[in-house]
């Protein structure tokens, strides 16, 4: 598939993909913002903001599950890059780099949640 196919531009409030929909594609900043957010109702909850050079999507791609949160373009002229199952697996398998910076990020974000979770336990 010729690189350009993967490359898609969003606007302003663009939704790139919704929270419970399935996908098996991960996506990589090139230019822009993207919020990832809960959305409930009217209400949206920005989880995180990520510009050039990060990744998003990744547990989809990885586990093929649903998406469990709402990716929103943030800024104009936003661009991103999909990587599909195969070409992500493929990466994983000839790029150890690739995979290292893939678990990195997912141990960071992981980490960032469990701390959330345990500043809001123990508030309550």
């Amino acid at each position: 598939m010729a690189i350009e196919k993967c490359i898609n531009e969003f606007d302003v409030g663009d939704v790139i993909f919704e929270e419970g929909s399935r996908g098996r594609e991960l996506y990589v900043v090139l230019d822009g913002e993207v919020e990832i957010a809960k959305i409930d109702g009217a209400a949206k909850t920005v989880i995180v903001t990520l510009g050039k050079g990060e990744f998003f999507g990744e547990m989809a791609v990885i586990d093929g599950s649903s998406r469990s949160a709402t990716a929103i373009a943030a800024s104009p002229k936003t661009r991103v890059m999909r990587i599909n199952h195969a070409r992500f697996v493929y990466l994983v398998s000839q790029q150890p780099a690739f995979a290292l910076m893939i678990m990195d990020a997912l141990s960071k974000r992981l980490r960032v949640s469990n701390d959330r979770t345990f500043r809001t336990a123990a508030s309550q």
